[in-house]
């Protein structure tokens, strides 16, 4: 009936506020997207597994919300149990977006987010968990892999087909074409 052992602390860098102003295309608060994350010892916990926040903000010594600016993606969990043990684990891999973009309505997420990659269930989130330790492991950062692979990994986990890898070359392929669609 524990929380599952995956779960990465926010380390206290990561804690610390950077101005507004200072992020390119966001000049209002209104365009930020904030994640409510909570943890009760033992029966539930809503965190980040990955995702570079603008800003947590610590509500209380159970809640916080995590800001973020358009675009950014970023991981949350939630594990949830009750008096027999795990009664809900899910990970949802979203996107911030602007308010004129569309954008899904997701529990503990506002205004929305463009849902990415959504695994229910203990043996899905574990496979999820493994890829992203692999990205990982292969010196990646897991925010800045490509969005078109979290839906290929969600699309391919929703039909029970082998997960594709996320290589160093694709990463590559990636960033030359974002640098081309920037231009």
């Amino acid at each position: 009936m524990s929380a599952p052992a995956t779960r990465r602390p926010i380390a206290t860098a990561e804690l610390q506020p950077r101005p507004l102003a200072s992020v390119p295309g966001c000049s209002a608060p209104s365009q930020l997207t904030r994640a409510w994350l909570r943890h009760v010892p033992a029966r539930l916990d809503r965190y980040l597994r990955f995702g570079n926040a603008l800003k947590v903000i610590r509500l209380d010594r159970w809640r916080r919300v995590a800001v973020f600016v358009p675009g950014e993606v970023f991981c949350r969990i939630h594990w949830q149990a009750n008096d027999y043990g795990t009664e809900r684990w899910q990970l949802l891999v979203l996107q911030a977006c602007t308010p004129l973009d569309a954008a899904q309505r997701i529990e503990g997420v506002r205004p929305g987010a463009r849902l990415l990659l959504r695994a229910e269930g203990a043996r899905a989130v574990k496979s999820v968990l493994g890829q992203i330790d692999a990205i990982e492991g292969s010196a990646i950062a897991a925010p800045a892999v490509s969005p078109t692979y979290w839906r290929v990994l969600g699309n391919r986990l929703q039909c029970n087909l082998a997960l594709p890898e996320y290589t160093p070359e694709r990463h590559v392929a990636w960033l030359a074409r974002s640098a081309l669609d920037a231009r």
